[in-house]
Parts: structure tokens; C-alpha cells; sequence
């Protein structure tokens, strides 16, 4: 099977009070981690309103981290493409890909605030529209192709980049959450897919039925949609035992929860928590749970029912959250890299191997002890001093070595 890829997604969802600039600085931080760690993808989003989600433009703050980073991919999780003319995001997807190396990933939205929506005046009913017109305008564009066309919305005359992206194909991706919009654009062509409503139980069960939206709409326009382009976002806290992960993240899962997705969002369906165990009982336990807040196992147990479940994905992309505070939250993404990524990739699977035919197989190795005896028996002097001598005294791999004081109580009564 192929290994899977793992990254991290920021809205982010920062709660009020913190300095915003240094909110900035410690997302940059973040992604300098990540990057050392060899996470493959780091996502951020476009918003412009909440309170909580401060990033206007991914673009600027992906130009940042690239400056910061070495290897990990940089993606715009997403740009709501409604917002914005299609050859503004044209140009800027290009500069981001040139300044960071060929790292960008282009990834697109209709929008996921209304509030961003009606400060920007524009109708929700056409937003899923505007998205795909503007991915076939922008797709075009990336080709070197001279564009004109003229929308309800946008105007474009002989329009053609002067630089055209440093990757021979830029990865486009596109979010899905509940509707089948985002999986029928992904079909439509051909591109990659991102799937943001896996947070919540019944979105995880629902991703078999997403992905045949993706599949009919490849059928119908002859296109192809590939499961290693398809990521699927978790949300986790990660510490060395269960008991100490719910320590850490339930305050902050229920401040989350209560001040945001109910008080600000007001999302349909939602009730407060009433309590840090409350929030940690409803989200993280249960075989439904949406969220993994426990140990390295409990995570790879969480991404192996997944796979069952979904029929498999390509990326693992964890949710940037506030739950627990920066280094603990810290210590749970390096926790992740370290335990769940090689488990999860096969990475340590031989080492076991190693181990346990070095194990079965110990009658094997006794000749090399016997060689090392026969040497000192040899030597007088070095036979003398076996009384003297233990395994442990020697830099002798343990399985390699004799049992020297044997040898010795046995060269004594000699």
C-alpha cells in the first residue's frame, strides 16, 4: 500500500485575547516545526470575520513560512475564489510558487463564512458557481494560455501571465464539507480534493458517499479523480497517556466548542459543554468519536478505521487547534510525527523484524561467543584475568559475548 502523506491545517480558530501579531509569529513557529519534523503539506485559510479566524490572506502568510521552511509543500487552505478576480489569484498563486521554491498548492473554496460573504456583498446562492468558473479561467491561465471572457462578476481582455507557474503542474485541490459541490468540481477536473467536514462523526461516515460524487462527475465530463490526491482532516491532541492528553486539551475543547462554534457561529444542532469532561466524553470517546485526544495509538487505531472506512486517502491532515497551550500542543504535533507517521508508514516494521529473529534465532549466534573465548584462552594472561571479568565490563554486543565469569570460576578451579 502507499504510504501515506500527513500535514496540518490552520484556519486557524484562535480564541480572543492574544496579541494578533504574535498569534502570526507563533503560527510561523509552527510551520518551522512542522517542516523539521518532515511533515509533507502545511494548509492556512482565507477569512474576514469571527474574531477567531485572522488570516485575510494565505498567500502572504504562506510567502512567510516559506522563507521559514525547507521541504514541506505550502498550500491555501482555502482561497475563497468568489472574493476575488480570477487573474488577481492567478498572478499571486504564481509569485507564492516562485517564492517558495515550487512548493505552493493551489487550494480553492467558495467561500465558508457568510459573514465574509456579506461584507463582500455577494450572494451566497452563487458562490459554488463563481468557484468553478473562475478554476476553469484560472486553469487556463496556468497553461499560458490568452484569456478573454467576461463574467456577471469579472472582466478579462487578452489576458495572459507574464510568468506562468515554476512546477511544470500545480497541484489544485478544492474543499469539500457537507454538499456534493466540492467533490463534483474535483470530478469535473480532475483535481484533488480536500475534505474539511471529516471533523464530525457523521461526516467521517458520509466520505464513501462523498467520494462517489467525485467518481460520477469524473464519468460524466472523462476525467480521472485518484484516492492519493484525496486528504481527509482529523483533529487530535496527543500526549504520552490518555489521562494527560484530556488534562490538557479539555479546557480549551470546551472553550472552543462553547465560544466559537455555538456562541459565534451559532451552528445548527450544537449545545454548550458543561464541562472540560463533558467536552472530552462527547468529541473523544466512543467508537463514533470524531476526535482523537489520547495517545500514538489511539491515533493510529483512529487513521486505520478511516482507511476502512473511507476505502482509503492519501493525506492525513491535522486540525490546528487552541485546545492545550502552545507546548503541549507542540509536543502532541512532534508526538505524532515520531510515533503515528512511521507506524502508520511501515517505517519500524523491520526493526521489529530485526528484533525478533535476533530473538529466535539466539542458538545461532553462540559460535561468535565461542570465537571470542577461543582468543582469550590463548593468552595467559587475558585467561587469568577472567575471574575478573564480566559481560558487563566489556564493549562486547551482550550477544555476542561469552558468560566470561563462567569461564572464569571454571579457569580458578583450574
Amino acid at each position: 500500500m502507499a504510504r501515506l502523506k500527513f500535514g496540518a491545517f490552520l484556519a486557524p480558530h484562535h480564541p480572543i485575547g492574544e496579541h494578533p501579531m504574535l498569534q502570526f509569529r507563533r503560527d510561523l513557529d509552527l510551520v518551522e516545526q512542522l517542516d523539521a519534523l518532515g511533515y509533507d503539506e502545511f494548509w492556512c485559510g482565507e477569512h474576514h470575520s469571527s474574531g477567531w479566524e485572522t488570516i485575510a490572506s494565505p498567500e502572504m502568510f504562506l510567502a512567510a513560512a516559506g522563507e521559514r521552511t525547507k521541504r514541506i509543500k505550502l498550500g491555501t487552505g482555502v482561497i475563497s475564489l468568489p472574493y476575488h478576480h480570477p487573474f488577481n489569484v492567478a498572478q499571486r498563486m504564481v509569485q507564492l510558487d516562485h517564492m517558495t521554491g515550487g512548493r505552493a498548492i493551489f487550494g480553492s473554496g467558495p467561500g465558508a463564512l457568510a459573514s465574509d460573504a456579506h461584507t463582500l456583498g455577494i450572494d451566497p446562492m452563487v458562490q459554488r458557481d463563481r468557484q468553478d468558473e473562475a478554476i476553469a479561467i484560472i486553469r487556463r491561465l496556468f497553461k499560458g494560455e490568452r484569456v478573454t471572457a467576461r463574467s456577471d462578476w469579472f472582466t478579462m481582455n487578452d489576458a495572459a501571465l507574464q510568468i506562468l507557474p515554476l512546477q511544470e503542474e500545480m497541484p489544485f485541490v478544492v474543499a469539500s464539507q457537507i454538499s456534493p459541490s466540492g467533490m463534483t468540481l474535483a470530478g469535473k477536473y480532475g483535481i484533488g480534493i480536500i475534505s474539511l467536514g471529516s471533523m464530525s462523526t457523521q461526516g467521517l461516515m458520509a466520505l464513501p458517499t462523498q467520494w462517489s460524487f467525485a467518481e460520477d462527475a469524473a464519468k460524466k465530463y472523462g476525467t480521472k479523480v485518484s484516492r492519493s490526491d484525496w486528504r481527509v482532516l482529523l483533529s487530535w491532541h496527543i500526549a504520552e497517556s490518555r489521562e494527560q492528553a484530556e488534562r490538557e486539551a479539555g479546557a480549551g475543547l470546551m472553550r472552543w466548542h462553547n465560544e466559537y462554534n455555538v456562541r459565534t457561529l451559532q451552528r445548527p444542532g450544537l449545545s454548550p459543554f458543561a464541562s472540560p469532561e463533558d467536552a472530552i466524553e462527547k468529541t473523544a470517546r466512543g467508537e463514533g468519536a470524531a476526535s482523537t485526544i489520547g495517545t500514538p495509538d489511539d491515533l493510529v487505531k483512529t487513521i486505520k478505521k478511516l482507511m476502512d472506512v473511507s476505502g482509503g486517502v492519501g493525506h492525513i491532515i491535522g486540525f490546528v487547534h487552541d485546545w492545550a497551550n502552545p507546548q503541549d500542543t507542540r509536543r502532541s504535533w512532534d508526538m505524532v510525527a515520531r510515533y503515528v507517521v512511521p507506524e502508520i508508514n511501515g517505517h519500524i516494521e523491520k526493526l521489529r523484524q530485526s528484533q525478533k529473529f535476533l530473538i529466535e534465532n539466539r542458538a545461532v549466534f553462540e559460535r561468535a561467543g565461542q570465537a571470542i573465548m577461543a582468543k582469550i584462552m590463548e593468552n595467559e594472561k587475558a585467561a587469568a584475568a577472567l575471574p575478573l571479568t564480566g559481560t558487563g565490563r566489556v564493549a562486547i554486543p551482550p550477544v555476542n559475548a561469552p558468560e566470561l565469569q563462567k569461564e572464569g570460576a571454571k579457569q580458578s578451579k583450574g
